[in-house]
């Protein structure tokens, strides 16, 4: 992968630090300005008993783009929504990675910005991953949450490049059973919904992380899931791909053998991660889990 030249100097940077601005790190989802419509029904996910973690409504150019439910102590993403938009399948590599200064101080800016490329990442290294956590893990991907394959617009490829929407995945399962199924969606999302597609992927983690310094740095996710909401969809397609519609879901272990992906109705996907994250009882990915209302 390239990284291009970054534009912003080191004092446009420390101006982020000088001027207060509006943070897109927030108390809620409920204004569009707040991403409100990257999820269905404008309702995030909910039953998360954690009180650390942090909403970012992701903004580039100004303008938010999707949400991430964000870990600072783990320094990876919860679960990040986003619309899906009818795409070729095509990847950009050639954007820069990004970091959230909105997770370093109040006063950050309330756009995602480039890495700088001085140490001034060492003073938000504590809350959110750097580009040095994943240059000595051959092991291990960034796998995006909220993948640009599944966007249409430049500028909404672009704004996938942040540290905040991306977790260590182990290289086989990256680019073998997880890429796959992120172009299964893609292609039933493009030719089966006619409506709104609304996604949320996320991760399970038990423990293990990458270290640096001697230093627990970045939490490697046990599991990956991922789930689709599209109430208006073609009721004409074939059975093996109406009955999976309007909503489903998938999960997969992050491991390079027994990483078979299975798709699952979004009960049963829930009934799993009950089991594997400190949530309660009422756990709900999507509003209603994705039953419209009449």
């Amino acid at each position: 992968m390239r990284y291009p030249l970054l534009s912003c100097t080191l004092a446009v940077w420390l101006l982020f630090y000088a001027v207060p601005g509006h943070t897109s790190v927030v108390e809620d989802f409920n204004h569009v300005e707040r991403c409100k419509d990257s999820l269905y029904m404008g309702t995030p996910p909910r039953g998360y008993l954690s009180t650390n973690l942090k909403k970012i409504c992701q903004r580039y150019e100004d303008k938010p783009r999707y949400v991430t439910l964000y870990d600072p102590k783990k320094h990876i993403p919860v679960y990040s929504a986003y619309t899906f938009k009818k795409s070729d399948g095509e990847k950009h590599v050639d954007f820069p990675w990004m970091f959230e200064p909105q997770l370093a101080t109040e006063k950050g800016g309330n756009n995602m910005e480039p890495f700088p490329q001085t140490n001034m990442h060492m003073n938000f290294e504590d809350t959110q991953a750097v580009l040095e956590d994943f240059s000595d893990v051959v092991q291990y991907e960034r796998g995006h949450l909220n993948p640009d394959e599944h966007q249409a617009d430049p500028l909404d490829k672009a704004a996938t490049y942040t540290l905040t929407n991306v977790v260590p995945q182990i290289r086989e399962f990256n680019t073998g059973p997880w890429s796959d199924h992120e172009d299964r969606i893609r292609k039933r999302l493009n030719n089966y919904c006619r409506g709104t597609a609304y996604v949320v992927t996320g991760t399970t983690t038990s423990g293990n992380m990458i270290r640096r310094d001697n230093m627990d740095r970045v939490a490697i996710p046990e599991y990956m899931w991922t789930a689709y909401c599209c109430t208006d969809f073609d009721h004409n397609a074939p059975y093996f791909v109406r009955y999976k519609f309007p909503v489903f879901g998938a999960y997969a272990l992050n491991d390079r053998i027994n990483n078979h992906l299975v798709e699952v109705p979004i009960k049963n996907l829930e009934k799993f991660l009950k089991g594997k994250m400190d949530v309660d009882k009422n756990f709900q990915i999507f509003y209603n889990d994705c039953v419209p209302d009449f």
